[in-house]
């Protein structure tokens, strides 16, 4: 209606004018209801034109969406294993800190467990303990060994020598005899010295790794007996808490409930259509008008445009995609900034505005190759955006008497 109007000052209304005192006709007489379209017919036929070309014009370097919102990201409350809960330490709605406790679940199996694991370290430890024991005697049997390998040596020496200075004077059995003792006590120091090296062994190498494995069961047991316990991972609100004692949970098809993190809102992502694209770039100016801040016109800056459109993306699946699924046209996806710091502050989260983006052509006014007609469009193009900032203000001016009052709700 507005660019309507505007045309019509610079249409209808001068080819009225002309009828009315050039031509001298009058309304009533020869203007009347029934000949408007015939008397003032190429007046109206301008008007129409330009105003489609206005529209056009206006829509297309300077968009406009009413699919901006201020998107954030939940988090889902979701334990890693499955069970029954125990108890709850939350309400429905609740503000929580990182570390909090949310809820516990049944952890009797894994406690038992660390029980098992507990004694297990316990029993290597008192295997230790036997084993240092038994070290201990294989050192005193060594000694024990070593001792009646030198008495027999002893013998043995005593009674060669006297062979030696009195052939005859020894009977051959009783030399050969102590000769054997020797070489027995000899077997005997060995396997004692070999038994002692098997128990340091075990002490040194066997039962190390042994403890390590019990200790790294025991860890596995306790961290398990730990994921029991729900905790928060960030500050934020619990949201849809409805858990309580007794109710299963699982960790792939029933969550707890919904974290929404503590978030400042600082930046808004709005859809903007594909015919859009080629005028859409990083660093246009903007505004945007939020149903959560009424009669408020807040100037952002675009700071990134994504350059993929989601209605397009294939996923891997056991069936042939149909390109027909892709017909329905989807957005571009542009991240607007407040052109100044903290004039989103207050804006809950997920909340909608109406966006406007401003095409400029200040850089290219500001060029020496460009002529007289090319200067005229470019000051045409950045001027028909005043239109567009009229209309953004006229819905922000009317949105809260059109939901109050005009909806009935």
């Amino acid at each position: 209606m507005l660019e309507v109007l505007l045309c019509s000052l610079v249409t209808v209304l001068p080819d009225y004018l002309f009828r009315r005192y050039v031509q001298g006709k009058r309304i009533g007489r020869e203007i009347t209801l029934f000949s408007v379209w015939y008397e003032l017919r190429y007046g109206i036929t301008l008007c129409l034109l330009l105003t489609l070309s206005l529209i056009t014009a206006i829509f297309y370097f300077h968009p406009s969406t009413t699919a901006a919102a201020s998107v954030f990201r939940s988090v889902t409350i979701l334990p890693e294993i499955t069970g029954r809960v125990e108890e709850t330490y939350v309400g429905i709605s609740q503000r929580v800190q990182k570390g909090d406790p949310l809820f516990r679940m049944d952890s009797s199996r894994f406690e038992a467990d660390v029980e098992t694991a507990q004694k297990r370290v316990a029993e290597i430890d008192a295997q230790e303990a036997v084993l240092n024991a038994q070290l201990a005697e294989a050192e005193a049997r060594i000694q024990q060994v070593r001792g009646g390998l030198k008495q027999a040596q002893d013998e043995f020496q005593a009674r060669a020598d006297v062979e030696q200075r009195s052939p005859g004077s020894v009977a051959a059995r009783d030399v050969q005899r102590f000769e054997t003792q020797v070489t027995t006590q000899q077997a005997a120091v060995a396997a004692a010295m070999a038994a002692r090296d098997a128990l340091l062994m075990q002490l040194e190498t066997q039962l190390p790794a042994q403890r390590e494995t019990a200790v790294a069961a025991l860890k596995e047991a306790e961290v398990e007996l730990g994921k029991t316990l729900m905790v928060a991972g960030t500050d934020g609100v619990v949201q849809q808490f409805t858990l309580r004692p007794g109710d299963l949970v699982n960790a792939m098809l029933r969550p707890a409930g919904v974290l929404v993190p503590d978030h400042k809102v600082d930046t808004l992502l709005a859809g903007f259509s594909q015919l859009e694209s080629e005028v859409i770039k990083e660093g246009m100016v903007g505004e945007v008008a939020c149903m959560a801040k009424p009669w408020q016109i807040i100037p952002v800056l675009v700071t990134g445009v994504q350059d993929v459109i989601a209605n397009g993306q294939v996923r891997p699946t056991d069936q042939l995609f149909d390109i027909q699924q892709f017909s329905k046209p989807g957005t571009i996806t542009v991240l607007l900034e407040p052109l100044y710091q903290g004039q989103l502050a207050g804006l809950p989260q997920g909340a909608i505005c109406a966006a406007n983006l401003y095409t400029s052509s200040h850089d290219r006014l500001s060029s020496d190759d460009l002529g007289p007609l090319q200067r005229v469009a470019l000051h045409a193009i950045d001027t028909v955006g005043v239109v567009h900032a009229m209309l953004l203000r006229i819905q922000a001016l009317l949105l809260p008497v059109k939901t109050l009052v005009l909806s009935g709700h």
